[in-house]
C-alpha cells in the first residue's frame, strides 16, 4: 500500500480538513511584492477553466487561492479531490498514458522523482528572491536532475508539544530539579527529552512521558538527521547508509523511549499518538505543526499546550520537511494558464494560512502570522525547517517502496524489547540496496 510520510495525506484520511476560510483583499496582496518569475497571473492565456488534481486533506489550502485567482483573472479553478492513495494511482495512470484530465496537480514531495518527465519545467519561476523566501529543503526538493518541476505550496514538520500545566507546576519543577539537577523546561536535546519523558512516566496516574510511533517512519528519520546523517537512508550513488553510526544512534534513541510510552508502540501511528496527547495521557508529543490549531475545544489539554522546535541530537535540531508542490502536467493543453496559476499561488501563498489546515510554504507567510496565538506553532516550525541539519527525503523514485517494505517493518521490530538494532539496520541496508540496484 502506498503511504504518505508528510503528516497530511495519510493522517488526513482520519481527520479530513477540507473547508476554506473567507479572506480579505488585504491578505490577498500582502505577499505579492516579490513574486515568482514568469508571466503575470492576468496573462491572456485564453483558458477560462483550469482543473487541479488534489488530495482531499490539502484542498482547503488551495481554495482561498483559487477563489482569488478566479476573481482576478476570470479563470475558474475546478478541484478534483481524491484520497492519498487514489491520487497517486490516478497520476501514475494518466502520466503513463500520456493523456491527462487535469492541468495542475498538488504532489507530495516524494512523488516528484517518479513523475518528473511528465511535469513542465519551472526554472524561470525560481528567481533568487523566490528561493530566498523558501526553506532550503523545499528548494532542494523542487529540483530533480537539475530541473525545477514543482512550486512549494505548503510545508510542515514535526515540532515539540508539551503540557504547560505539568511543566509549570511548582511541585513537578522541584521534584525534577532534585532528581536531574537542572530546571524542568521544554527539552532541546535527546538527553533532556529522555529525562523529562522518564520523569513524567507515571503509569499509576495514567500518565506517560511520550509516545513511540512504531507504525510510521518519519520521526525516526528526523532522529537520523539529528544524529548527523547527511544522506537520508540513501546516498547520491543510490547505496544505503543504514547500518552506520548515525543510523544506529538514531534507532537506539528512538527505541530508548519505549519504557516511557504506553504499551503497543509497534502499532501506534499519527492518529493514535495525537489522541494520546489530546486526552492528557502523555506529557509530550512530537507531531506535525499544523495540529496545534486543531486541538479540540473540549480536549482535556486545551489551553494547556506549549510548542517548541523539534529536539536535537549531536547535529542539532532537525525535522523532516513535509512539503507538497504544485506542478503543471506537460500533456495539459493549458500550459500558460497552469503556469500563471502556480505563479499566483506562490505570490499569494499567505492565503493558505487562513485555511482550516493553516499551512504555507513561504517563510514570509509564516512570519506574517507567527505572533498570533492561534499560530504559535509557526515560530518553532520556522526554526525547525531552517535548521542546518534538516534535510529532505531522497529524490529516489523507489522511496515509497523503501518506506513501506523496509523502514516501517524495521522500526516495528526495533520497538520490541530485546531487539538487535544493529542487525535490524544491517538487514534493512541489504533490502534497500536490493531495491535500488
Amino acid at each position: 500500500m502506498l503511504r504518505n510520510t508528510t503528516g497530511l495525506g495519510r493522517f488526513s484520511r482520519r481527520a479530513r480538513v477540507t473547508s476554506a476560510v473567507a479572506v480579505g483583499a488585504a491578505a490577498l496582496l500582502a505577499l505579492s511584492a516579490c513574486g515568482a518569475g514568469g508571466s503575470t497571473a492576468s496573462s491572456s492565456s485564453g483558458a477560462k477553466n483550469l482543473t487541479v488534481l488534489v488530495e482531499a486533506g490539502g484542498h482547503g489550502e488551495l481554495q482561498p487561492i483559487a477563489d482569488a485567482y478566479e476573481k482576478q483573472t476570470g479563470t475558474k479553478v475546478t478541484f478534483v479531490e481524491l484520497p492519498y492513495d487514489g491520487l497517486y494511482n490516478r497520476l501514475n495512470s494518466e502520466f503513463s498514458s500520456g493523456s491527462v484530465s487535469f492541468d495542475v496537480a498538488a504532489l507530495d514531495a516524494i512523488w516528484l522523482p517518479a513523475f518528473k518527465d511528465a511535469l513542465t519545467p519551472l526554472n524561470d519561476m525560481f528567481t533568487d528572491d523566490v528561493k530566498a523566501d523558501l526553506f532550503p529543503s523545499l528548494v532542494d526538493g523542487a529540483q530533480i536532475d537539475g530541473t525545477y518541476v514543482g512550486m512549494p505550496a505548503w510545508a510542515n514538520s514535526e515540532i515539540l508539544y508539551y503540557r504547560t500545566d505539568l511543566f509549570s507546576d511548582p511541585t513537578q519543577q522541584a521534584n525534577f530539579k532534585a532528581k536531574y539537577g537542572y530546571d524542568l523546561v521544554p527539552p532541546t536535546t535527546w538527553q533532556q527529552y529522555s529525562d523529562v519523558a522518564a520523569f513524567f512516566t507515571q503509569p499509576d496516574a495514567g500518565l506517560y512521558g511520550t509516545s513511540v510511533k512504531g507504525a510510521v517512519e518519519t520521526e525516526w528519520l528526523a532522529n537520523l538527521s539529528q544524529a548527523g546523517e547527511k544522506n537520508m537512508v540513501i546516498d547520491s550513488s543510490g547505496k544505503s547508509t543504514l547500518g552506520d553510526q548515525a543510523s544506529l544512534d538514531a534507532l537506539n534513541f528512538y527505541t530508548s523511549q519505549v519504557p516511557n510510552a504506553p504499551a503497543g508502540a509497534a502499532q501506534v501511528d499519527w492518529a493514535a499518538a495525537q489522541n494520546l496527547f489530546n486526552q492528557g495521557k502523555t506529557a509530550m508529543m512530537l507531531f506535525w505543526a499544523h495540529a496545534y490549531a486543531q486541538i479540540p475545544a473540549d480536549a482535556p489539554v486545551t489551553g494547556k499546550v506549549g510548542v517548541a522546535p523539534m529536539i536535537g541530537g549531536s547535529a542539532g535540531i532537525a525535522g523532516v520537511p513535509g512539503p507538497w508542490y504544485l506542478s503543471v502536467a506537460k500533456a495539459s493543453p493549458n500550459q500558460q494558464a497552469g503556469l500563471d496559476f502556480l505563479k499566483f499561488a506562490y505570490d499569494n501563498n499567505a492565503l493558505s494560512v487562513t485555511s482550516s489546515l493553516g499551512l504555507a510554504a513561504r517563510i514570509s507567510a509564516f512570519e506574517k502570522y507567527q505572533d498570533d496565538p492561534k499560530y504559535a506553532a509557526f515560530k518553532p516550525l520556522i526554526a525547525t525547517l531552517n535548521a542546518p541539519a534538516t534535510i529532505s527525503r531522497p529524490a529516489n523514485a523507489k522511496w515509497q517502496q523503501i518506506v513501506d517494505s523496509v523502514l516501517i517493518p524495521m522500526i516495528q521490530k526495533a520497538v520490541v524489547p530485546g531487539a538487535d538494532n544493529q542487525q535490524l539496520l544491517n538487514d534493512a541496508k541489504a533490502q534497500v540496496d536490493a531495491i535500488t540496484k
